[in-house]
């Protein structure tokens, strides 16, 4: 039982008490003024009648008319004279009086009518005694409408100490309350003040809370900085922050066969031409110091573009991976000429070469490096701060014809119009192999004839166009339509684009509304970008849908994760971390021990971890040891199949 509702008891129990205390006293303390009263009325009425008759000299005829008349005002209930010898000389005596007080309460509160007496006499000679007694009905009746009184006087300060209590309890409640919502919000990872009441008591009850949570989130802010060291040691380079090698082709990988990966893509390689003899001649520290404005000039096109990706691949050769096509040679003649500006600051004959390849969706990655080594190799010959493109083949016939936005725009929506939209599945499974979830990106069939079309074919139209709210709306429609099937939990992922449409959060929560028992069983989420950008937006959507059952949570993270200062309080449920964060741990401790501290920081949050992009057997291992809670990828899908079939 809870403390509020032992009050609650004790305070009715109390007025309660209290009510029939006080009504028992004063019923009680009436019915004994009633009777004292009663019995004087008596011994006053029978001196005085004794006054009367005696003044008749003992004629018997005017004293039993006396006594008579005395009867018949219909006050008593008996009236009796008596001689010296103890002869009764008259009595006059009637039945029980009809009283309005109910039967019950006179029988409960019996009042008792004490005779009055008194001497009758001739002068000096004595002529009898006189008895007096009067009906208690009357009295009675004066006891039942003062104990109505009391009742009804009694109820009206109980109901205004009930009001009272009411009040004072809510102040109570208030603090107690929120106490109880902060401690909520540290199981669901937030991490929440709350101001502190007037009440000494839990006053000092929200000030440990509140200190607690302060210490915590220290704790956690410390662990966030812990995280994103690791982060740095295990996919950075030491002396220029960026991507390390391993990392960079995780990434590019990512660009090219991703499910929602770009088209096309560029990638630029920039070599430093004779960076050992440059590091003899002018030093080690003036070196670094060259080979970060190398890396800055760089940076500044990944700071510019989502999507844009710069890695240091070995000593002398940087890659820059860009999330568009047609601009690969335009890029790197603009890196190449403005370090033609920068570079001969440090020392003479310093230089760079740099070779740019136009790589094509699901391009094998060794064909794309090979072809960009070629170019690079050919600008290295032609010498300083030559700029050669590679040849990446012919291009596909569906971009051979351009097509301007508005055709783009009416492709879209009519796919969407006439039902050529559908979900591809691919599963998400725990550590035993047992399903999670669905995730379920969504393909179009752009003509009515042909194939149904990845997301990285008509995303970058749909952001143009503003169609994405409309198409993510149309993704948890089908995922609803599926679930109600069949009866699996299934995940679609939300753009960034549509977060911005102020509609849309409320439109996704009637949606699910409608569907209350698919509702629980959708996990929907979006991009870790969107949670550095648009926190606020993020935060809504999770506050939104909450009370839907259903599950929000990040994509593609691990990059920016220890940048989202309030994390804690997004609401979410979990975290998917990249392909690129996840590929090759088995191989790589510094990535294990990366990996480790962020499932531990999310587990601290509440949040669940999951893995993108799984394509080995022994990193899906090292990910299950390190507390992964679920896996996706190729082997995820390959060890589910198997499961499937030994069913």
């Amino acid at each position: 039982m809870s403390l509020i509702r032992q009050i609650w008891l004790l305070l009715i129990g109390a007025l309660l008490l209290a009510f029939v205390g006080s009504v028992g006293v004063t019923i009680s303390s009436a019915r004994d003024t009633l009777q004292t009263q009663l019995r004087l009325k008596n011994s006053d009425n029978a001196a005085a009648l004794a006054l009367s008759l005696s003044q008749q000299r003992g004629d018997a005829q005017l004293m039993e008319l006396l006594m008579a008349a005395q009867f018949d005002t219909g006050f008593y209930r008996r009236i009796r004279l008596t001689s010296v010898d103890g002869r009764t000389v008259f009595q006059r005596e009637a039945g029980p009086a009809q009283s309005r007080a109910p039967t019950w309460f006179s029988a409960m509160l019996p009042i008792e009518s004490t005779p009055g007496l008194a001497q009758v006499s001739d002068g000096w000679r004595a002529l009898g005694s006189v008895e007096v007694v009067s009906h208690t009905a009357f009295a009675h009746d004066d006891l039942w409408r003062g104990a109505l009184r009391s009742v009804v006087a009694l109820a009206l300060v109980g109901a205004l100490a009930a009001l009272l209590a009411r009040t004072v309890i809510g102040r109570l409640r208030r603090p107690l309350d929120r106490a109880v919502q902060q401690a909520q919000s540290l199981v669901n990872g937030e991490f929440v003040t709350v101001p502190e009441p007037r009440v000494p008591e839990l006053q000092r009850l929200t000030l440990a809370m509140n200190t607690m949570v302060a210490r915590l989130k220290l704790i956690f802010d410390a662990q966030a900085q812990q995280v994103e060291a690791l982060r740095r040691e295990a996919h950075s380079d030491a002396v220029t922050g960026l991507a390390n090698r391993k990392h960079f082709m995780a990434q590019l990988a990512g660009t090219l066969q991703g499910e929602d990966g770009a088209s096309e893509a560029g990638l630029v390689l920039l070599r430093v031409i004779e960076l050992a003899a440059i590091n003899r001649s002018l030093g080690h520290a003036t070196t670094d110091r060259m080979i970060g404005t190398v890396a800055q000039a760089l940076q500044a096109y990944a700071q510019r573009a989502a999507g844009c990706h710069v890695g240091r691949l070995n000593g002398s050769d940087f890659a820059l991976c860009l999330p568009v096509g047609g601009v690969a040679l335009e890029t790197a003649q603009a890196v190449a000429q403005a370090l033609r500006v920068a570079l001969p600051a440090f020392g003479h004959g310093i230089a760079i070469a740099v070779g740019a390849v136009e790589m094509k969706r699901d391009m094998p990655l060794a064909q794309a490096m090979s072809a960009v080594d070629a170019a690079l190799a050919r600008a290295e010959s032609r010498g300083p701060f030559a700029v050669e493109v590679a040849d990446a083949g012919p291009a596909d016939a569906a971009d051979v014809v351009p097509l301007g936005e508005a055709a783009w725009r009416s492709r879209i929506n009519e796919a969407l119009t006439y039902g050529r939209a559908r979900l591809v599945d691919f599963p998400l499974i725990d550590a035993h192999g047992q399903l999670i979830h669905l995730e379920c990106p969504l393909r179009l069939q752009l003509d009515a004839q042909g194939p149904f079309e990845t997301a990285a074919r008509w995303l970058p139209h749909a952001l143009r166009g503003r169609l994405t709210a409309a198409i993510d709306q149309r993704a948890v429609e089908l995922a609803l339509s599926a679930i109600e099937r069949d009866g699996r939990a299934r995940c679609v992922n939300l753009s960034s684009a549509s977060l911005a449409d102020s509609a849309f959060a409320a439109r996704l929560r009637t949606l699910l509304g409608e569907a209350p028992h698919p509702a629980r069983e959708l996990w929907l989420e979006v991009p870790e970008l969107a949670a550095v950008e648009h926190f606020a937006q993020v935060h809504e959507l999770a506050h939104q849908l909450r009370p839907t059952g259903a599950r929000v949570g990040l994509e593609h993270a691990g990059e920016r994760l220890s940048r989202i200062e309030r994390l804690f309080e997004a609401g979410l449920d979990y975290v998917k971390l990249d392909a690129a964060v996840v590929h090759g741990v088995a191989g790589d401790e510094g990535r294990a021990n990366y990996l480790k501290s962020v499932v531990a920081m999310l587990h601290g949050l509440s949040l669940k971890a999951f893995a993108e992009g799984v394509a080995d057997e022994d990193d899906a291992l090292v990910l299950w040891r390190i507390g992964m809670d679920g896996v996706t990828g190729p082997w995820a899908s390959a060890r589910r199949a198997d499961l499937v079939s030994q069913l």
